[in-house]
């Protein structure tokens, strides 16, 4: 089955066309096998130059390409005795998150994933990845049920956003999701989230507060998507790449701001490309940041939940010419000073 392609990848496209055609022939002569390994120097140069370089709004495209795999997609590749768990016990189960009991590396873990569809009719059933209320309901639920008996919890991130609709909002979307924030505070066991393809507003963070946050090389996590900001600030969605370069959305930016805490590399053109090195990826990832976080003691990992987040954003500025703030030591005493002022 032939990929959806972007307009930046018809180049891309059209080598792997010429090279599919000319090794479909039955006789292959000198000339022709050549000319097959030219293409293939060339389509691999095309390839680095193209997906080495792009930018925010194209990494955005690829984080929504249909193909790219799904957080069911890696629990079923990672996890073993992957046992999936139904409902909020309070009003209905959501189909826009997928939560259960699983395995990793016979270690019991509980398995939070944002799940979104892989055609039509599954995207309306799953409602694109947007979260109802009874949706981070039944997250905390099985959370919680995690903290009990001391199994570690791993989230997938992948939706554009809460679901914005009258129904949400009248059963407590917004309570719902700050009511998570909180409590994920406070869970007792370690937390790693992994952000997989989309990571849109308080949708994500509803669920995606963790020890450590992993982000795919080709997925995106902001406040707003791009064409949100775009309509609030040029009133026009077509503005949508220029906000997505203005709203740092990329992993590399988030990595230099350290909202994330590391990237998650992907097969050359993204995730879809290659599956299966995308999961072979996130398992050393998961595997690596486990056994750390779990070597932790429950104060321990608690204390570094609560810095890691109240240090985001925190910055300094200088009010006196005379100071010199380029040495670090004066640095380091002002960020101490403002860590103590904070409590």
């Amino acid at each position: 089955m032939s990929l959806m392609i972007y307009d930046f990848e018809k180049p891309i496209a059209e080598l792997e066309e010429k090279l599919s055609e000319l090794q479909s022939l039955s006789e292959k002569t000198p000339e022709t096998l050549a000319e097959i390994a030219n293409l293939r120097e060339k389509l691999l140069e095309t390839k680095k130059n193209i997906y080495g370089n792009l930018t925010a709004w194209q990494r955005v495209q690829l984080a929504r390409h249909i193909a790219r795999p799904r957080s069911l997609d890696y629990i079923n590749a990672i996890f073993t005795d992957w046992t999936e768990l139904h409902g909020d016990r309070k009003f209905a189960d959501d189909p826009a998150v997928v939560c259960g009991l699983a395995h990793f590396e016979n270690i019991p873990v509980a398995v939070v994933g944002q799940q979104k569809g892989k055609d039509t009719r599954e995207n309306l059933r799953r409602n694109f990845g947007m979260m109802h209320p009874e949706g981070y309901r039944k997250a905390l639920r099985i959370m919680k049920l995690a903290d009990k008996f001391s199994f570690p919890i791993i989230v997938f991130i992948d939706t554009p956003g809460a679901y914005p609709g009258i129904g949400a909002e009248e059963r407590g979307q917004a309570e719902a999701i700050a009511y998570n924030i909180k409590e994920m505070f406070t869970l007792q066991v370690p937390i790693i989230v992994v952000i997989i393809g989309e990571g849109a507003s308080g949708g994500a963070l509803g669920v995606g507060l963790g020890d450590v946050v992993l982000m795919m090389e080709n997925a995106w996590y902001c406040v707003i998507s791009p064409e949100g900001c775009a309509s609030i600030l040029w009133r026009d969605r077509a503005m949508a790449p220029q906000s997505a370069e203005a709203l740092k959305l990329t992993a590399n930016d988030l990595l230099e701001l350290k909202v994330i805490d590391e990237i998650i590399p992907e097969p050359l053109g993204g995730a879809h490309r290659d599956p299966e090195v995308a999961f072979q990826n996130v398992y050393k990832a998961l595997s690596s940041h486990l056994q750390r976080l779990m070597q932790k003691s429950v104060d321990q990992l608690i204390n570094e939940r609560f810095k890691k987040y109240r240090q985001i954003g925190v910055f300094i500025t200088r009010q006196d010419n005379s100071k010199n703030f380029s040495d670090k030591s004066a640095l380091s005493a002002a960020a101490k000073k403002d860590e103590q002022s904070r409590g």
